[in-house]
């Protein structure tokens, strides 16, 4: 590709990010505090959050303490509980561009199209709706794994008449009262809607393709007293961040690897349900037949109360279709409803490329992952020089918060980029054979896993392969971004100057 490229716009950022939620918004943070200040955040809704924009489904929660559940360099004195709602953590989201001035480099309304690598000039051209494009020395892919929403490959699905919902895309407006309601999917999303359904419809019917491990929840108020004390204590909130963060590593013996503490998990699991679950049947219903950890665990303590409820029914038939007016089952059973909720969750381990990318040599990462994503170090991509990912292929944690592990590789991803700056390059590469033994390690290492015990979940592509998941301890995670090393595992070729022309 030439060095002259098209573009509504002569200006070259230093750094364009794809995305507003909490990764776009924390690298941001970190590159401005890095004194990168020619940023632009590129967000096709019409405000930041994310997941926890798009996530407003009744009960919409985080299963993660919200002290962990947070950054480190932005903490927060005045979470209300133990474990935020969605509106809370949006909110928490909204006060960092407030508090950062974020508002003057991100464009909202502005979807990306596609970005592709000129390595003459060493700039990546993103696209956007429209036909603009945006030049910028590095790109930054923050649209995160869980921001396309999945339904289920089941017959049918596009026949039903009634009103239809996916709990990534909820309609507020939607009356329950008085409506037959079906709900297929009991995954994390489905625990926390199930009882808000309960409440509110006229008859629930769940139904259920696979048990999961339920671990009770406990969530109280932070009291005035306790707020007060985080915010005129310097240090306090980083003291229960540490707590918070080595109560869940020693979680993850039990949850990441099968051994005798995986055996107490589940022995507080059916004790939880024992005490929940009158009915001998439905507690032989809702047992797993997988060792705990190779699904996502579920945090609640309302959901098998709502389960029992009177207007409440659990299905363990297979779907055979959907059909015009509701659900068929296996036993040739047609289940009639007003409204079909789809709680299944996100397409993360079959999505891919979030967006098409092309890399040097016209290589599409796309292509590249189509069998399933792979990076350095779940950051970079060999081939794909300046451009960086965050919360990128096998950075999942089974066992922490997410926010710990992209905090690691925002730093990652602002010392790359002022290393460019700094040594004025235009292409800072990963080497094919750092990365090639960096997955080959965590291929390894991930046999070992309860992810690849046997059970299916949307932590694995079709054929097993599993780019979703890290397997250790978060601590080795951030051990691991600290330890990148750009001088041995990357190539880096010096800028050269190429006019980049203007069109308009």
């Amino acid at each position: 590709m030439s060095g002259h490229l098209d573009s509504t716009s002569d200006h070259i950022h230093q750094v364009a990010i794809v995305g507003a939620g909490f990764a776009g918004i924390g690298t941001a943070i970190r590159l401005q505090q890095a004194r990168v200040d020619d940023i632009v955040v590129l967000e096709r809704s019409d405000r930041p959050g994310g997941t926890w924009r798009d996530n407003t489904y009744p009960g919409a929660a985080c299963d993660i303490p919200s002290r962990l559940y947070s950054y480190s360099f932005a903490p927060n004195p005045s979470w209300s509980r133990t474990y935020s709602g969605s509106a809370e953590i949006l909110a928490y989201i909204e006060s960092m561009v407030d508090q950062h001035d974020l508002d003057r480099v991100i464009r909202y309304g502005t979807t990306v199209t596609d970005l592709t690598f000129d390595e003459p000039a060493g700039l990546w051209r993103v696209s956007v709706d429209g036909g603009e494009t945006v030049l910028a020395r590095t790109a930054v892919i923050a649209s995160g794994p869980l921001s396309t929403p999945g339904f289920p490959d089941i017959p049918g699905i596009e026949e039903f008449a009634g009103k239809r919902m996916h709990s990534a895309a909820w309609d507020h407006d939607y009356d329950f009262a008085g409506k037959k309601v079906g709900v297929i999917g009991t995954g994390a999303s489905a625990v926390q809607i199930i009882p808000e359904l309960v409440e509110q419809a006229a008859a629930v019917t769940v139904f259920q393709r696979t048990p999961g491990w339920v671990l009770p929840r406990f969530n109280p108020e932070v009291g005035e007293t306790t707020k007060a004390l985080y915010r005129t204590i310097p240090g306090l909130q980083s003291l229960a961040r540490a707590a918070w963060f080595a109560g869940h590593e020693s979680v993850a013996v039990g949850v990441v690897w099968k051994s005798p503490a995986t055996r107490v998990v589940e022995a507080v699991s059916k004790l939880n349900m024992r005490l929940q679950v009158r009915d001998p049947w439905m507690r032989r219903q809702l047992t797993p037949d997988f060792r705990a950890g190779c699904k996502r665990l579920l945090m609640t303590s309302r959901y098998y109360p709502a389960l029992q409820a009177d207007n409440c029914r659990l299905i363990t038939w297979p779907i055979a279709r959907i059909c015009e007016e509701g659900v068929r089952t296996a036993e040739g059973i047609e289940h009639r409803f007003d409204c079909l909720v789809f709680a299944t969750g996100f397409e993360v381990s079959k999505q891919g490329a979030p967006i098409p990318i092309t890399g040097r040599d016209g290589r599409v990462l796309g292509d590249e992952w189509s069998r399933g994503a792979y990076a350095y170090k779940s950051f970079a991509v060999s081939g794909y020089p300046n451009l960086y990912i965050t919360f990128g292929p096998n950075s999942g944690p089974g066992h922490s918060s997410a926010l710990v592990y992209m905090e690691a590789q925002i730093d990652a991803i602002v010392t790359a980029v002022r290393t460019i700056i700094d040594r004025d390059l235009a292409v800072l590469d990963v080497e094919p054979g750092a990365q090639h033994r960096y997955n080959e390690t965590i291929q390894r290492r991930l046999q070992r896993t309860t992810w690849n015990s046997g059970c299916s979940s949307w932590y694995l592509t079709e054929d097993g392969f599993n780019a979703t998941m890290y397997p250790g301890f978060a601590s080795q995670y951030v051990a691991q971004m600290r330890t990148v090393d750009l001088t041995r595992d990357f190539t880096a070729v010096a800028r050269r100057e190429v006019p980049v022309a203007a069109t308009g």
